[in-house]
């Protein structure tokens, strides 16, 4: 039996927790409009997939979802999906997570023979009591929900992996290059040098939402997981203050928990690029002299539709979508 002391405090919290969930909903609808935006200028069109939910008046966390699978679904893109470039083993296995900004979550690791790894990243948020599965377990997952298997590696990736055996070199600054000199190019026609979608997007309610999907770095060892499908460091969202989503050497973004660092930041009143920014410092102080070799980006978004982003080498783009049109940048650099 409920006493009166426990019933005031109950009934208090419960209030409380309307009154923010109102709060947040209400204020953002009336200060931003909807928007999304991706790591990557050729992402575009996984935005305008996105930008067709927006309009409509629908979820972010549905925008992203369904933005996501456009390169999951793209062969020329072997950054993502079907397509993407194997392990030092031949192997395709896909990573992925998504998030809304009320803390619900899913993510796989080491997800093979399934294109949209993003759809069975959100059946894990909604039909386990789990946030992360790996593995036969994600695949289990999809085959109990309908999914079949299918064969991720193309003939050009494959071919691709053969002429990257001759030498067996893993090193994730040089294998961009090495992709460009077998002339692999992405969706766009342009030279591939990139790797992961991460999406964040804001709604007409006022709600945010945010979606990661890579098949990692090329040629990685077998098992390796990097921080794509990982809740704060990949991609973390709060309706309260923003997300933020990055690309890059993913051991990197492990060490600083970057995504989640850039939200903190955007809470802190940071404006997005700061944030960004203010995170890489972080990075640049830990690892010194090597940050100097490495590629980190970072996007962010906070609930009033702002947005911006930073990288510590030259060449990372991004791609946005409103109601003002769609557009792309290059992020400003340390290096």
């Amino acid at each position: 039996m409920l006493n009166r002391r426990g019933f005031l405090e109950a009934t208090g919290l419960s209030s409380l927790g309307w009154m923010l969930r109102s709060t947040i909903g209400a204020d953002n609808s009336s200060q931003a409009q909807p928007i999304v935006m991706s790591t990557w200028a050729p992402n575009a069109a996984a935005n305008m997939a996105a930008w067709e939910v927006l309009r409509e008046g629908g979820a972010a966390l549905d925008a992203v979802e369904r933005g996501v699978q456009v390169p999951e679904s793209d062969p020329s893109d072997q950054s993502v999906g079907y397509g993407g470039l194997p392990d030092r083993e031949g192997k395709v296995t896909l990573d992925a997570c998504i998030m809304d900004g009320r803390g619900n979550c899913g993510a796989v690791m080491f997800l093979e023979g399934i294109r949209h790894a993003i759809r069975i990243a959100r059946l894990v948020m909604e039909k386990t009591p789990h946030v992360q599965l790996v593995g036969e377990g994600a695949l289990r997952l999809a085959l109990e929900n309908g999914y079949r298997i299918e064969n991720l590696l193309t003939p050009q990736a494959e071919k691709a992996w053969k002429q990257w055996l001759q030498e067996a070199r893993y090193d994730p600054m040089t294998i961009p290059k090495l992709l460009q000199q077998q002339g692999i190019k992405d969706g766009n026609g342009q030279q591939h040098n990139h790797d992961t979608i991460g999406m964040l997007a804001l709604d007409r309610a006022g709600f945010m939402g945010g979606a990661c999907s890579t098949s990692g770095m090329a040629y990685k060892m077998r098992g390796r997981v990097g921080d794509s499908p990982i809740i704060g460091a990949g991609l973390f969202v709060d309706d309260e203050a923003g997300a933020a989503t990055c690309s890059g050497v993913g051991e990197e973004v492990l060490r600083i928990c970057g995504a989640h660092t850039v939200v903190e930041y955007l809470r802190q009143g940071h404006d997005p690029e700061s944030a960004c920014r203010k995170t890489l410092e972080r990075l640049i102080r830990k690892r010194g002299k090597k940050a100097r070799d490495l590629q980190v980006g970072f996007i962010a978004l906070n609930n009033k539709g702002q947005y911006g982003a930073c990288a510590l080498q030259k060449g990372f783009t991004v791609a946005v979508h409103s109601g003002q049109g769609s557009r792309t940048f290059e992020a400003k650099s340390f290096f």
